[in-house]
């Protein structure tokens, strides 16, 4: 029960008949609006076209779809709103070069008839440039399927624009329809709503618009040297000295360098800052200051401190500027020590990009574990294990010893008969995986055999256990257990046999063949199960990239640019505790997007270098 005020206010609003009514969902408007414009009959049935997770569904963006479409593409797009109609086009070639195209609506039109308009424009500029096998690209549902013929156009207003989009279909040898996610498609809406919200006469012309990159800030705050010989505080100094204001200065500044005059004092030709506190800080000009941040940053007793300290010991020293701080910031940034001796950045610098295994169990990693002390009952000290890369599915078997015949055996029975031919078999270099035998099965299935390095983990005795509550468990990646996916049915656990669960008194009064066929069955359906452990799974990596972009850092180089490369843990001599974190800078003399990694020799001189020395920089993008 209310109490206090809440209970007051219940009281006064009664006497009023006050209904309080939920707001409804925008979406249900949407959809009447939609069956206001499309009626249907009694005979007519409507498609289900959502698909859940569509954008997660669509893998890649429109540059990505370059190697994937050689043909010419387009993508359009309309924009209706209080401001008025516009279109938009892209028009992308084989090569890559883009070709845009807008246009503004003088006639009121609704958001369907638009995108037939843009669809209609795009391809007119297509015609115009002689273009016969075109992909068309949209984000409407309503103009792909009608004009696929999935849905029936029956609106008065848009028939008109499907028989004049028909007719010029027809001009074309190749022209394909595809949909398109919104945020796929952002150049041409941002066309269509540019020319939409424009306002002009008729009679202008408005020449195409040029977007710049601009990688750098128009505000500078570093201390320059001006083009005179009077440093920052003349006028300040002026003004004390025999009360005169610059030429140039209007009421405001006037006023402005009367309050700022008030904080210094001049004794004799030197002008002093004076603090709070009411000490004397001595006013230094520009050459000056960069000599005090050198000698009090780097100098005798220089302790490399950041920008913040630097400035604050500077002030204790007894020297003041008017932009001290910034300049101190930027200073020590600059300075080469402090950035080989940095911290190492933590933060992801590109974005998260999933990936998919299209061809199943593609690539096994197989090693040896053993010796095992004590021996098992049997005998058996070492055993086989294979695991594959994307499932994470583990095999494995003991015995007595590993031979060639042994592993050959173990990757026809376990693997290829099970699982069927994968693609890449990864083992470290011992002899018993690597030899004529693995290699002559290998090059019979056409399995590509590749080493990496050595690791042998030590065996702690639980490997079955282990095995056993991996499979059996649910997999936050595919949202479902490895056995499940594999067998098409859970795994019988300990703990069911020992107390029996409905499951295993239903299945002890089955007979054979009725097991056998209900087996078959399962069996039968195991390919929908595989269906949604996919779709799990990207959904999975989208919540994983989304995560992961939130702490990305964007870091990007151009050419000519000072770069530091990371020193890596992993080397011959360990680092000691004031060793630097970075080696000296390198200059960037070419960028590769298309590869991970680029291998630049970049000759720079660094002060512990000898001249002419060439180093060899690992560039990673």
């Amino acid at each position: 029960m209310p109490t206090g005020r809440l209970a007051k206010w219940q009281i006064i609003l009664s006497e009023f008949d006050i209904v309080f009514t939920s707001q409804k969902a925008v979406k249900g408007q949407a959809i009447a609006d939609h069956l206001a414009e499309n009626p249907k009959d009694n005979d007519y049935q409507p498609l289900h076209t959502y698909f859940p997770d569509e954008e997660v569904l669509f893998v890649g963006t429109v540059e990505d779809m370059s190697e994937q479409c050689p043909e010419w593409r387009l993508f359009f797009d309309g924009a209706a709103n209080s401001f008025g109609v516009g279109i938009g086009a892209v028009l992308v070639s084989p090569e890559g070069k883009h070709y845009p195209g807008a246009a503004k609506l003088q006639f009121a039109c609704t958001n369907n008839m638009a995108e037939y308009e843009a669809c209609i424009f795009g391809l007119k500029m297509a015609l115009e440039m002689e273009v016969k096998e075109l992909i068309a690209f949209s984000d409407s549902d309503l103009l792909v399927h009608q004009t696929l013929k999935q849905w029936v156009t029956k609106d008065s207003k848009i028939l008109p624009y499907h028989c004049n989009l028909l007719k010029l279909a027809r001009q074309f040898q190749s022209l394909e329809f595809r949909h398109l996610p919104r945020a796929r498609n952002v150049f041409a809406d941002a066309l269509a709503t540019l020319s939409s919200m424009i306002q002009y006469p008729d009679e202008l012309e408005i020449e195409p618009i040029q977007i710049q990159l601009q990688d750098k800030p128009a505000h500078c705050w570093v201390v320059d040297k001006t083009s005179g010989k009077s440093p920052w505080y003349n006028d300040i100094k002026e003004f004390i000295k025999i009360g005169s204001y610059p030429p140039e200065a209007s009421a405001n500044d006037k006023g402005l360098l009367r309050r700022m005059a008030s904080k210094f004092f001049l004794n004799g030709e030197v002008l002093y800052k004076r603090t709070l506190d009411l000490n004397l800080l001595r006013c230094i000009d520009e050459d000056e200051a960069q000599y005090m941040m050198k000698e009090v940053h780097s100098g005798v007793c220089g302790p490399h401190m950041k920008g913040h300290l630097l400035a604050k010991k500077i002030m204790r020293t007894g020297y003041f500027w008017l932009t001290m701080e910034r300049d101190c910031i930027d200073f020590v940034r600059r300075c080469i020590k402090c950035q080989v001796h940095g911290d190492i950045i933590r933060a992801p610098p590109t974005e998260f990009h999933s990936m998919t295994a299209p061809w199943p169990c593609s690539m096994w990693g197989m090693d040896v574990i053993g010796t095992i002390d004590p021996p098992a009952s049997n005998g058996h000290r070492f055993i086989l294990v294979a695991i594959e890369y994307f499932t994470k599915w583990v095999e494995v078997e003991s015995f007595k010893h590993v031979t060639k015949k042994v592993v050959a055996n173990f990757l026809r029975d376990h693997i290829i008969c099970r699982f069927g031919v994968p693609e890449t078999l990864i083992t470290n270099n011992a002899k018993n995986l690597n030899n004529d035998m693995v290699d002559g099965l290998c090059e019979q299935f056409k399995i590509r055999h590749r080493n990496s390095a050595i690791y042998r983990p030590q065996m702690n005795g639980a490997l079955p256990y282990a095995l056993m509550a991996y499979r059996t468990s649910i997999r936050t990646s595919i949202g479902a257990t490895p056995y499940s996916l594999m067998y098409g049915m859970e795994a019988v656990l300990p703990a069911n046999v020992e107390i029996p669960s409905l499951r295993i008194l239903m299945e002890t009064k089955l007979e054979k063949a009725d097991w056998i066929k209900q087996r078959y069955e399962q069996l039968s359906l195991i390919d929908e199960k595989l269906l949604n452990a996919i779709c799990h799974g990207q959904c999975y990596q989208k919540r994983m990239a989304r995560a992961y972009n939130k702490k990305v850092h964007l870091r990007t180089f151009e050419e000519g640019d000072k770069v530091l490369k990371r020193i890596l843990p992993v080397q011959d001599e360990a680092k000691g505790k004031f060793a630097r974190n970075w080696q000296w800078p390198f200059i960037v003399q070419k960028l590769d997007y298309m590869s991970p990694i680029e291998q630049l020799p970049v000759p720079l001189e660094s002060p512990h270098s000898n001249p002419g020395q060439t180093d060899e920089f690992s560039f990673g993008l």
